[in-house]
């Protein structure tokens, strides 16, 4: 366990164009303070984020991530927030290399859709039942969307993790994302949770490209 203060920035991802709503995320710029997993899922856990980002080497981009109870090979939104607050032009989970852009007030990464986890994509008729929806009993991960607007790719959108970790509804979820987009082919601005927006579209050769904005909210001494 680490014995010493740690700095640990929390950032808001994937946020709406006036700065609000977005994913919590604890990025650990300095992970060796940690250095096995159990002591990276015991600070995951107390943080409370839906993930936590240690940074093992801040120049070649490696990334370990937690959720509050588990180690994760890829996710989304970490990976956007961890690049846009290194600076990085490519960012390695342990899933592999992820190449980053910027593009104006959106950072973007390149990935696979098969990286992320499974996720049970449900589709609904409208905005409003998905708005709707009450929170599920844990078991099933469900990613709740509907077409706002179909001729433009706008898409009405909420996660459920149902992992009962205390994260019974995730805010902005690029992993689903990635999913979705590449379920349906096509480029799609997505609102999710409160207010988030991604910002998706299909590449070549299966890659799928995921934008969002990112701000930091502020630091921790843990």
């Amino acid at each position: 366990m680490n014995t010493t203060a740690t700095d640990i920035d929390v950032l808001r991802v994937f946020c709406a164009g006036d700065g609000r709503y977005g994913n919590a995320l604890g990025v650990v710029r300095d992970g060796r303070g940690y250095p096995d997993e159990a002591s990276r899922q015991a600070l995951a856990k107390e943080l409370g984020f839906s993930e936590t980002v240690f940074v093992d080497d801040p120049e070649r981009g490696d990334v370990d991530i937690y959720t509050p109870g588990l180690r994760l090979p890829f996710a989304g939104h970490p990976l956007v927030g961890a690049a846009w607050l290194l600076d990085l032009q490519v960012i390695c989970p342990p899933a592999g290399e992820v190449w980053v852009r910027g593009d104006g007030e959106f950072t973007w990464i390149e990935a696979r859709a098969e990286w992320a986890p499974p996720r049970t994509l449900r589709q609904y008729g409208s905005a409003a039942e998905v708005e709707a929806l009450d929170v599920p009993e844990p078991g099933e991960w469900i990613y709740a969307w509907a077409w706002e607007e179909e001729a433009a790719g706008r898409i009405r959108a909420r996660a459920f993790p149902g992992r009962g970790d205390g994260i019974d509804e995730d805010e902005a979820t690029g992993a689903a994302a990635l999913l979705l987009t590449a379920q349906l082919d096509r480029a799609l601005n997505i609102t999710q949770g409160l207010g988030s927006q991604l910002l998706t579209a299909p590449g070549p050769d299966g890659i799928v490209e995921l934008g969002g904005r990112v701000r930091l909210e502020r630091t921790l001494t843990v």
